[in-house]
């Protein structure tokens, strides 16, 4: 008997075990049972069937074979139109001459798109879902013949459940028909208070949730066409998730960083007793790691990182990231993970709601406490056909970078670039000033309208709240602007003051929000003089870019100003047929590439008119013409930059108009559709470095040499000032300055009557940087710039002036 004791003893200890062991609610981890989220894409080759709207009355996919219809192959992610051009139903290249306008008849046209996808395994028990990461755009849906909703947005993502509604054998045929946004818009009422005026040609993009410039804006042409843009995915999701995970930086101090966190999981929720979620960071040697108790599938909490990599823009530091790691943790096994980049980093924008010169006021960004004076660029989508936005994502931000932008502005006119956009941002430290696809308008304000954009808002902010490059979120482009040439308030747009900013407080609640741009507040409503506007969009009567419109504003903040300049004589030919190449007056396709779907060739007029400013006569040859455009923006250019760097502070920022277009365009982009650059484009590259010798205007007979600091860093170095001509030094020293702050070293005697140049060479942190100086008042002789170019471009031989304009 003494021998069984052991054995007896190790059975009741295994029966109470067992007996604990059926009480507790615990779980054991499965692999099986509990795999990943599977990602399946749907894209490649659909099927689709096109024709007039209403013409063949399906109101059903059955219906589409009995009718006798014939499909094409269609590309997803892809556009109806691009298909017809590689179909050649369409031309092969639509962007060429006036083919853009053959799209016309097709925004009458319905659109059905079929494809047929396998039924992935082990699918039982789990929920399975259709993801649509853009649909243009008005969209109902069928699978396996049975409906499984509409949808009206072409700017966000589209789910629908489908656990259950796969065939278990067999292939599955979904089904999308895209009804025509214009005959849709038809349907709609127009009230005096709905107003689109970018060009007055395109009031059906008040009610369609689309790019609004793809109705035809003087930025891009109208281009409205269909089709399934963005992927197409089957998610089979795991019995556990990390659905999503919010980071935000609420505060910075002197060693640590302070984080706020919060989380959506979806798991059993009697689980969550032995539920923990894990957060671990790194960026390099820091690390950071919080372990949370879970007490219900959502909630929130907060933890301090210490030392961190902060995120800083660019020109100010590095643009420090942290790989986070996020796990779910059961009786600490992993049940579900996320991996994700966040960038530690607090902004803040400091902005008063007036200013004078009286009562000065603010629109300040300062990163990490520290003031930022920003220099940047708008952004446009990089191509009228937004399926083809991705493939030039990567080197469209690089000039961007190389142009030392540490901020650009996605504006209204436009999209919600895809997450791949910001990752870039994220990595070279750029800023975005991230505005809702309202454009140059006053949208409905009905409940059905204020519903559907509070949905868009919340699915966009979510979706992009995690970038530490996205610094502010705006209401609209221009849209107060609208309301005021219409004498009516815009505080009457429920639109900007009360659904968007509820849904960023609401969603992303440590970001700035405007409510448009530019802001007209109720102190500059109240008295009338929009001259009070801290930031504001300076275009005014488009003359001399020194005359006091743009050398006299009051404005804090600058996000919008530009100068015309052609693209050069091989990209015009490029887009534009030989017989259209020249005269540039009462020439359609000038006209339409200026842009202006109306034939209005107003843009084409104020090419020629800032180039007879600067000149004081037009060529009367392509030749010349071009290149002269060309310099005269680029002096524009450089000029609007020096300004804010030499006001620094009281000028606190500046975004012009534009890097590069979205299609071949006669406009102000400094870089063309092709990739090929503008002569503005080195001048910029100049002035925009982080520290940079600037010569101001003259004042009492005296031009004063200024040096610039936009950096975290002092800078001291070598500088010298000399006469291009005579080759005479003008001014030549050494210089210290502190770190963000300006310092005048000098000064250069001048009269007014002369029309000299100067060049500029300095030294910073052991490298030598180049700009020049342009004095005199216009006209000037454009034999004797272009006389003066070699010796400019020589200065760093970034370009050769011979091909300026060719």
């Amino acid at each position: 008997m003494k021998g069984l004791r052991p054995f007896l003893w190790v059975l009741c200890f295994i029966l109470i075990l067992s007996w604990l062991q059926a009480r507790t609610p615990t779980r054991a981890i499965d692999e099986k049972a509990t795999p990943d989220t599977l990602h399946i894409s749907l894209d490649g080759q659909w099927k689709l069937y096109y024709f007039p709207q209403g013409e063949h009355h399906i109101r059903h996919p059955d219906q589409l074979k009995t009718q006798g219809l014939t499909a094409i192959d269609a590309t997803v992610p892809g556009e109806a139109v691009l298909d017809l051009s590689r179909k050649g139903v369409l031309p092969a290249d639509l962007l060429f001459g006036e083919n853009i306008t053959k799209l016309k008849p097709y925004e009458l046209y319905e659109w059905w798109y079929q494809h047929e996808f396998a039924t992935p395994e082990r699918i039982t028990g789990r929920r399975v879902e259709l993801l649509f990461h853009e649909v243009d755009c008005l969209a109902t849906y069928w699978l396996n013949g049975k409906p499984l909703g509409e949808t009206a947005n072409a700017l966000i993502e589209h789910h629908f459940d489908v656990t259950g509604k796969l065939n278990s054998a067999g292939p599955n045929l979904l089904t999308i028909r895209l009804r025509s946004p214009v005959i849709e818009a038809d349907r709609k009422e127009y009230d005096p208070a709905y107003r689109i005026y970018s060009g007055l040609t395109n009031q059906e993009a008040a009610w369609i949730r689309r790019a609004p410039h793809s109705f035809g804006m003087d930025i891009m042409p109208r281009a409205i066409s269909a089709g399934l843009w963005r992927p197409v995915e089957l998610i089979v999701h795991a019995r556990h998730e990390i659905t999503d995970m919010y980071f935000a930086t609420t505060s910075v101090e002197s060693g640590y960083a302070r984080m706020a966190v919060a989380f959506e999981l979806a798991t059993d929720l009697t689980l969550l007793p032995q539920l923990q979620l894990k957060v671990e960071g790194r960026c390099g040697e820091s690390t950071f790691s919080y372990t949370h108790k879970m007490e219900f599938s959502k909630g929130w909490f907060e933890f301090d990182v210490q030392n961190p990599r902060l995120w800083w823009p660019r020109g100010y530091g590095d643009a420090n990231r942290y790989e986070v790691t996020t796990q779910l943790l059961q009786n600490g096994n992993v049940i579900a993970s996320r991996r994700q980049m966040i960038g530690i980093r607090k902004l803040e924008l400091i902005r008063t709601e007036t200013s004078s010169p009286e009562k000065p006021g603010q629109f300040l960004f300062k990163v990490n406490g520290v003031p930022v004076l920003v220099k940047g660029s708008d952004w446009l989508p990089t191509d009228t056909f937004h399926s083809r936005d991705g493939e030039r994502y990567a080197k469209v931000l690089a000039l961007f970078a190389d142009l030392e932008c540490n901020m650009l502005r996605a504006g209204g006119w436009g999209i919600y670039e895809d997450d791949a956009f910001f990752d870039i941002c994220d990595r070279y430290g750029i800023l975005v000033w991230q505005e809702f696809a309202l454009s140059n308008g006053m949208y409905p304000q009905t409940p059905e309208f204020l519903e559907g954009m509070r949905q868009e808002s919340v699915a966009v902010v979510r979706r992009l709240r995690n970038h530490p490059s996205l610094a502010i979120w705006c209401g609209d482009n221009e849209g107060d602007l609208v309301y005021a040439f219409a004498h009516l308030d815009p505080a009457q747009n429920k639109i900007t003051r009360q659904v968007l900013p509820q849904v960023v407080f609401q969603c992303d609640p440590y970001r700035p929000y405007l409510p448009s741009s530019p802001y007209i507040s109720p102190e500059v409503v109240a008295t009338g003089d929009f001259t009070l506007m801290p930031e504001n969009h300076l275009w005014g009567p488009r003359d001399y870019f020194k005359s006091s419109f743009y050398t006299g504003h009051t404005a804090r903040f600058i996000a919008e100003i530009g100068e015309n300049g052609l693209p050069g004589l091989s990209s015009l030919r490029l887009f534009l047929d030989e017989q259209h190449l020249w005269p540039w007056q009462n020439n359609s396709q000038w006209i339409l590439h200026s842009t202006s779907m109306a034939g209005n060739p107003y843009h084409n007029d104020v090419v020629a008119n800032e180039e007879k400013e600067f000149f004081g006569v037009l060529p009367d040859n392509i030749e010349d013409f071009i290149p002269a455009t060309q310099i005269t923006q680029a002096e524009a250019m450089k000029f609007f930059i020096e300004m804010t760097r030499l006001n620094k502070w009281q000028s606190t920022g500046l975004l012009w108009w534009n890097v590069m277009d979205g299609w071949p365009q006669l406009n102000a982009a400094v870089v063309d559709y092709y990739f090929n650059k503008k002569l503005a484009y080195y001048y910029i590259r100049r002035v925009q470095r982080p520290v940079c010798v600037m010569v101001n205007e003259p004042k009492d007979w005296h031009c004063r040499v200024v040096v610039g600091d936009d950096s975290r860093e002092d800078a001291a170095g070598h500088y010298r000032v000399w006469d291009a001509d005579s080759n005479e030094t003008l001014l030549e020293g050494d210089y210290a300055v502190k770190a963000n702050e300006n310092l005048e070293v000098g000064s250069i005697p001048v009269f007014h009557s002369g029309k000299r140049l100067f060049l500029i060479e300095w030294t910073a942190h052991g490298k030598k940087y180049t700009n020049h100086y342009l004095q005199g008042m216009p006209p000037f002789s454009l034999a004797q710039y272009r006389a003066w170019l070699p010796r400019i471009a020589a200065l760093e031989n970034e370009f050769d002036a011979a091909s300026v304009g060719k």
